[in-house]
């Protein structure tokens, strides 16, 4: 199972990095997909793969990856890359690109390992931490996506846009795609860790 992920995983990265040319990466709403591609379906799929195993950091240093500080550094992460500088940065220049589509690898990938890692008792010690963390992370994307899906002005002026689209039409629907895609698989991810917290806590209560 772990492979099946860590493939699937390994898979979403390839079709997001080397599926759009650059010309059509410039696009923002495009540009939102391939985030939300790597922080919401490659890192869960990859820290999932990950977590438990004999190379999840946090069966060995748990302290180094609580989870909710772990969902701060998420939170600078995404928000510092789409302020209109940064995000200008990675839209015209390769090496930046490549060092924000790394961070929002490593950040997110952190943070769904942070939630689900570990061993059986640490998982259970950690478990309304990860949760806490998860929705804050929800919180925080589904904020930015309704930002940027209801502004009333283009926000990256340098931005290219959709063939077929305005600026702000771009920019609209790259703000629903954060909406609706990444909010919502942080949010699911928060409720299936409440879920086997709760099928935990008879057991823990017999005991």
């Amino acid at each position: 199972m772990r492979a099946v992920l860590a493939l699937l995983g390994a898979a979403t990265l390839a079709l997001a990095w080397l599926g759009p040319s650059p010309t059509l990466r410039r696009a923002f709403s495009v540009h939102m997909g391939l985030h939300v591609a790597v922080v919401a379906v490659a890192a869960p799929l990859l820290a999932l793969a990950i977590a438990g195993g004999r190379l999840d950091p946090v069966r060995r240093a748990p302290a180094w990856l609580p989870p909710i500080p772990v969902s701060l550094l998420e939170f600078a992460v995404v928000w510092t890359w789409h302020a209109p500088a940064p995000h200008h940065a990675a839209q015209h220049h390769a090496g930046w690109w490549a060092l924000e589509q790394a961070s929002f690898l490593f950040s997110g990938t952190l943070l769904w390992i942070a939630a689900f890692g570990g061993t059986g008792p640490q998982r259970s010690e950690r478990a309304a931490a990860g949760v806490v963390a998860l929705l804050l992370t929800s919180m925080h994307m589904t904020l930015l996506g309704a930002l940027l899906a209801l502004a009333p002005r283009p926000l990256y002026p340098s931005c290219g846009a959709y063939p077929g689209l305005s600026a702000l039409q771009d920019q609209h629907l790259g703000g629903a795609i954060m909406l609706l895609v990444g909010g919502a698989v942080y949010l699911l991810g928060g409720v299936a860790l409440t879920a086997s917290v709760l099928r935990r806590a008879p057991a823990t209560e017999g005991a």
